[in-house]
Protein backbone atom coordinates (compact mmCIF):
# COMPACT_ATOMS: atom_id res chain seq x y z
CA UNK A 1 0.00 0.00 0.00
CA UNK A 2 2.67 2.88 1.10
CA UNK A 3 4.81 1.72 -1.68
CA UNK A 4 1.77 1.96 -4.30
CA UNK A 5 0.89 5.41 -2.55
CA UNK A 6 4.78 6.55 -3.27
CA UNK A 7 4.17 5.37 -7.00
CA UNK A 8 1.61 7.25 -7.94
CA UNK A 9 2.81 10.40 -5.81
CA UNK A 10 5.37 10.38 -8.00
CA UNK A 11 3.39 10.08 -11.15
CA UNK A 12 1.20 13.21 -9.97
CA UNK A 13 4.32 14.78 -9.26
CA UNK A 14 5.41 14.73 -12.55
CA UNK A 15 2.24 15.80 -14.26
CA UNK A 16 2.24 18.94 -11.60
CA UNK A 17 5.45 20.10 -12.19
CA UNK A 18 5.20 19.65 -15.97
CA UNK A 19 1.58 21.70 -16.01
CA UNK A 20 3.56 24.18 -14.73
CA UNK A 21 6.26 24.13 -17.23
CA UNK A 22 8.95 23.26 -15.35
CA UNK A 23 11.56 20.49 -13.95
CA UNK A 24 11.61 22.23 -10.69
CA UNK A 25 10.94 20.08 -7.77
CA UNK A 26 10.02 16.31 -6.75
CA UNK A 27 8.96 13.97 -4.37
CA UNK A 28 10.25 13.32 -0.93
CA UNK A 29 10.78 10.41 -1.99
CA UNK A 30 13.56 10.98 -4.42
CA UNK A 31 15.60 12.98 -2.11
CA UNK A 32 17.03 11.18 0.78
CA UNK A 33 17.97 14.08 3.03
CA UNK A 34 14.22 14.29 3.93
CA UNK A 35 13.94 10.60 5.33
CA UNK A 36 17.20 11.62 7.12
CA UNK A 37 15.98 14.38 8.81
CA UNK A 38 12.73 13.13 9.41
CA UNK A 39 14.30 10.13 11.88
CA UNK A 40 16.34 13.36 13.61
CA UNK A 41 12.91 14.99 14.12
CA UNK A 42 11.42 12.09 14.86
CA UNK A 43 13.62 11.62 18.17
CA UNK A 44 12.43 15.01 19.09
CA UNK A 45 9.14 14.41 19.50
CA UNK A 46 6.88 12.65 21.70
CA UNK A 47 4.24 10.12 21.29
CA UNK A 48 1.27 12.16 22.65
CA UNK A 49 1.79 14.92 20.75
CA UNK A 50 1.47 12.66 17.50
CA UNK A 51 -1.45 10.70 19.12
CA UNK A 52 -3.13 13.83 19.42
CA UNK A 53 -2.95 15.27 15.88
CA UNK A 54 -6.79 14.84 14.44
CA UNK A 55 -5.88 13.66 11.33
CA UNK A 56 -4.25 10.33 12.92
CA UNK A 57 -7.17 10.09 15.40
CA UNK A 58 -9.66 9.99 12.34
CA UNK A 59 -7.65 7.67 10.51
CA UNK A 60 -6.81 5.19 13.37
CA UNK A 61 -10.23 5.11 13.79
CA UNK A 62 -11.41 4.57 10.34
CA UNK A 63 -8.89 1.57 10.41
CA UNK A 64 -10.05 -0.02 13.63
CA UNK A 65 -7.27 1.00 15.46
CA UNK A 66 -4.61 -0.90 12.85
CA UNK A 67 -2.89 2.50 12.01
CA UNK A 68 0.75 1.95 11.26
CA UNK A 69 3.76 3.88 12.61
CA UNK A 70 4.35 5.02 8.94
CA UNK A 71 0.80 7.13 9.30
CA UNK A 72 1.16 7.71 13.01
CA UNK A 73 4.90 9.91 12.03
CA UNK A 74 4.11 10.64 8.64
CA UNK A 75 3.34 14.17 9.61
CA UNK A 76 7.19 14.29 10.89
CA UNK A 77 7.92 13.68 7.62
CA UNK A 78 6.23 16.42 6.18
CA UNK A 79 8.01 18.70 8.79
CA UNK A 80 11.12 17.38 7.13
CA UNK A 81 10.36 18.15 4.03
CA UNK A 82 9.40 21.90 4.64
CA UNK A 83 12.47 22.46 6.98
CA UNK A 84 15.05 20.91 4.64
CA UNK A 85 14.63 24.01 2.84
CA UNK A 86 14.82 26.36 5.41
CA UNK A 87 10.62 26.87 4.09
CA UNK A 88 9.28 30.38 5.35
CA UNK A 89 5.71 30.11 3.98
CA UNK A 90 3.57 27.35 3.32
CA UNK A 91 0.57 26.62 1.30
CA UNK A 92 -2.02 24.62 3.05
CA UNK A 93 -5.39 23.32 3.25
CA UNK A 94 -7.11 24.05 6.88
CA UNK A 95 -7.04 20.73 8.03
CA UNK A 96 -3.36 20.89 7.58
CA UNK A 97 -3.02 23.85 9.74
CA UNK A 98 -2.45 21.48 13.13
CA UNK A 99 0.44 19.69 11.40
CA UNK A 100 1.74 22.67 10.39
CA UNK A 101 1.66 24.17 13.94
CA UNK A 102 3.93 20.36 14.69
CA UNK A 103 6.47 22.06 12.14
CA UNK A 104 6.56 24.90 13.95
CA UNK A 105 7.32 23.52 17.31
CA UNK A 106 10.08 21.37 15.75
CA UNK A 107 11.74 24.27 14.60
CA UNK A 108 11.59 25.98 17.37
CA UNK A 109 12.70 23.03 19.77
CA UNK A 110 15.65 22.13 17.26
CA UNK A 111 16.32 26.09 17.21
CA UNK A 112 16.41 26.09 21.33
CA UNK A 113 18.52 23.00 21.80
CA UNK A 114 21.00 22.83 19.12
CA UNK A 115 21.40 26.76 17.81
CA UNK A 116 19.53 29.17 15.53
CA UNK A 117 18.70 27.04 11.87
CA UNK A 118 15.64 26.83 10.88
CA UNK A 119 12.72 29.49 10.41
CA UNK A 120 9.74 28.87 11.50
CA UNK A 121 7.30 28.70 8.62
CA UNK A 122 4.24 30.27 8.67
CA UNK A 123 0.33 28.49 6.92
CA UNK A 124 -0.41 29.96 4.21
CA UNK A 125 -4.49 29.59 3.59
CA UNK A 126 -6.93 30.10 0.29
CA UNK A 127 -10.13 32.07 0.74
CA UNK A 128 -11.55 28.14 0.64
CA UNK A 129 -9.74 26.58 3.14
CA UNK A 130 -11.32 23.30 3.07
CA UNK A 131 -13.07 21.64 0.15
CA UNK A 132 -16.00 18.60 1.70
CA UNK A 133 -16.79 15.79 0.61
CA UNK A 134 -19.81 15.79 -1.71
CA UNK A 135 -21.18 12.66 0.12
CA UNK A 136 -20.91 13.97 3.48
CA UNK A 137 -20.19 17.77 4.02
CA UNK A 138 -19.64 17.86 7.88
CA UNK A 139 -15.82 15.67 6.24
CA UNK A 140 -12.84 16.73 4.10
CA UNK A 141 -12.98 15.60 0.52
CA UNK A 142 -10.44 12.91 0.06
CA UNK A 143 -8.46 11.24 -2.25
CA UNK A 144 -8.36 8.01 0.62
CA UNK A 145 -12.55 8.20 0.83
CA UNK A 146 -13.82 4.77 -0.08
CA UNK A 147 -17.26 6.09 -1.24
CA UNK A 148 -15.87 7.02 -5.16
CA UNK A 149 -18.94 9.31 -5.30
CA UNK A 150 -17.52 11.64 -2.51
CA UNK A 151 -14.41 12.93 -4.40
CA UNK A 152 -13.57 14.84 -7.34
CA UNK A 153 -10.22 14.12 -9.56
CA UNK A 154 -8.77 16.70 -11.95
CA UNK A 155 -8.59 13.48 -14.19
CA UNK A 156 -12.88 12.76 -13.97
CA UNK A 157 -14.41 12.97 -17.52
CA UNK A 158 -17.05 14.83 -17.66
CA UNK A 159 -19.51 12.57 -17.10
CA UNK A 160 -18.15 11.33 -14.06
CA UNK A 161 -18.04 14.86 -12.51
CA UNK A 162 -21.72 15.24 -13.30
CA UNK A 163 -22.61 11.98 -12.41
CA UNK A 164 -21.10 13.00 -8.60
CA UNK A 165 -22.74 16.00 -8.43
CA UNK A 166 -25.91 14.85 -9.19
CA UNK A 167 -25.81 12.45 -6.55
CA UNK A 168 -23.70 15.32 -3.65
CA UNK A 169 -25.87 15.26 -0.65
CA UNK A 170 -27.58 18.65 0.03
CA UNK A 171 -31.31 18.79 1.73
CA UNK A 172 -35.09 18.81 0.84
CA UNK A 173 -35.38 22.55 0.35
CA UNK A 174 -34.82 23.69 -3.34
CA UNK A 175 -33.79 27.34 -2.48
CA UNK A 176 -30.03 28.12 -3.08
CA UNK A 177 -28.83 29.72 0.00
CA UNK A 178 -25.69 30.38 1.31
CA UNK A 179 -25.86 28.83 5.52
CA UNK A 180 -23.06 26.44 6.59
CA UNK A 181 -24.68 25.66 9.65
CA UNK A 182 -27.39 24.63 8.92
CA UNK A 183 -27.41 23.95 5.10
CA UNK A 184 -24.25 22.49 4.84
CA UNK A 185 -24.78 20.28 1.68
CA UNK A 186 -25.88 23.80 -0.32
CA UNK A 187 -23.51 25.73 1.20
CA UNK A 188 -20.65 23.32 -0.07
CA UNK A 189 -21.69 23.09 -3.67
CA UNK A 190 -21.59 27.47 -3.43
CA UNK A 191 -18.36 27.46 -2.18
CA UNK A 192 -16.74 24.91 -5.07
CA UNK A 193 -18.89 27.01 -7.51
CA UNK A 194 -17.17 30.21 -6.05
CA UNK A 195 -13.67 28.61 -5.73
CA UNK A 196 -13.41 27.12 -9.54
CA UNK A 197 -15.26 30.54 -10.73
CA UNK A 198 -13.70 32.90 -8.48
CA UNK A 199 -16.71 34.84 -7.99
CA UNK A 200 -17.43 35.36 -4.31
CA UNK A 201 -20.19 33.60 -2.16
CA UNK A 202 -22.70 36.18 -2.36
CA UNK A 203 -22.13 36.56 -5.86
CA UNK A 204 -22.46 33.07 -6.30
CA UNK A 205 -26.04 32.93 -4.37
CA UNK A 206 -27.38 36.16 -6.31
CA UNK A 207 -26.84 34.59 -9.46
CA UNK A 208 -28.28 31.26 -8.66
CA UNK A 209 -31.93 33.06 -7.53
CA UNK A 210 -34.71 30.74 -9.13
CA UNK A 211 -32.88 27.52 -9.29
CA UNK A 212 -33.58 24.58 -7.56
CA UNK A 213 -30.72 22.33 -5.77
CA UNK A 214 -31.00 19.90 -8.30
CA UNK A 215 -30.64 22.16 -11.05
CA UNK A 216 -27.90 24.04 -9.36
CA UNK A 217 -25.73 20.72 -9.05
CA UNK A 218 -25.64 20.63 -12.59
CA UNK A 219 -24.83 24.21 -12.87
CA UNK A 220 -21.71 23.31 -10.39
CA UNK A 221 -20.73 20.61 -12.00
CA UNK A 222 -20.38 22.27 -15.42
CA UNK A 223 -18.49 25.32 -14.02
CA UNK A 224 -15.89 22.27 -12.20
CA UNK A 225 -15.75 20.81 -15.76
CA UNK A 226 -14.80 23.95 -17.45
CA UNK A 227 -12.39 24.74 -14.77
CA UNK A 228 -10.55 21.47 -14.91
CA UNK A 229 -10.79 20.63 -18.80
CA UNK A 230 -7.55 22.74 -19.66
CA UNK A 231 -5.77 20.85 -17.29
CA UNK A 232 -7.01 17.60 -18.18
CA UNK A 233 -5.93 18.04 -21.53
CA UNK A 234 -2.52 19.02 -20.54
CA UNK A 235 -2.23 16.01 -18.42
CA UNK A 236 -3.61 13.61 -21.18
CA UNK A 237 -0.43 14.85 -23.82
CA UNK A 238 1.59 14.96 -20.71
CA UNK A 239 0.84 11.11 -20.38
CA UNK A 240 2.06 10.91 -24.22
CA UNK A 241 5.58 12.28 -23.18
CA UNK A 242 7.19 9.60 -20.83
CA UNK A 243 10.86 10.78 -21.60
CA UNK A 244 9.91 14.06 -20.43
CA UNK A 245 7.87 13.73 -17.25
CA UNK A 246 11.22 11.35 -16.60
CA UNK A 247 13.27 14.19 -17.01
CA UNK A 248 11.05 16.37 -15.26
CA UNK A 249 11.91 14.28 -11.97
CA UNK A 250 15.54 13.39 -12.67
CA UNK A 251 16.35 17.27 -13.21
CA UNK A 252 13.78 18.26 -10.31
CA UNK A 253 15.06 15.61 -8.12
CA UNK A 254 19.08 16.87 -8.22
CA UNK A 255 18.07 20.56 -7.78
CA UNK A 256 16.10 19.43 -4.54
CA UNK A 257 19.02 17.16 -3.29
CA UNK A 258 21.35 20.70 -4.08
CA UNK A 259 19.42 22.30 -1.68
CA UNK A 260 18.58 19.97 1.09
CA UNK A 261 22.31 18.48 1.37
CA UNK A 262 23.88 21.57 2.93
CA UNK A 263 21.03 21.59 5.29
CA UNK A 264 20.67 18.29 6.48
CA UNK A 265 24.71 18.60 6.82
CA UNK A 266 24.14 21.45 9.06
CA UNK A 267 21.86 19.67 11.44
CA UNK A 268 24.21 16.78 11.72
CA UNK A 269 26.92 19.41 12.61
CA UNK A 270 24.86 20.62 15.65
CA UNK A 271 23.51 16.87 16.87
CA UNK A 272 27.00 15.72 16.97
CA UNK A 273 26.21 12.71 13.65
CA UNK A 274 29.69 14.53 12.17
Amino acid sequence: MALCSVRKARECWSFIRALHKGPAATPASQVSEHTQLSWILTCMVRLPRLQHLHQWKTKAAKQKHDGTVGLLTYPVLQAADILCYKSTHVPVGEDQVQHMELVQDLARSFNQKYGELFPLPKSILTSMKKVKSLRDPSAKMSKSDPDKLATVGITDSPEEIVKKFRKAMTDFTSEVTYEPDSRAGVSNMVEIHAAVSGLSVEEVVRRSAGLDTARYKLLVADAVIEKFAPIRREIERLKMDKDYLKKVLRVGSAKAKELAYPVLEEVKKLVGIL
